[in-house]
């Protein structure tokens, strides 16, 4: 298997559609009820802190000897 760089940003857009994602089909099947808008705002809240964690991420990689792509 082929190495690959470690991007949080990738992990935390992943973690949010899977969580909407099992709150949707709990919600369908009467398991949970979802309170109002909540999943529906989650994804660009989740896309939000995404792409902060992504800047933050890019910023510490920058100053680090040997991560230049």
């Amino acid at each position: 298997m082929i190495r690959h760089p470690f991007e949080p940003a990738r992990l935390i857009c992943g973690l949010t559609a899977v969580t909407v994602g099992a709150g949707y089909g709990l919600d369908a099947l009467d398991v949970w009820h979802a309170p109002g808008p909540w999943l529906f705002l989650a994804i660009p809240a989740g896309l939000l802190v995404s792409g902060v964690t992504a800047v933050i991420w890019a910023v510490a990689r920058r100053g680090r000897p040997g991560t230049e792509r």
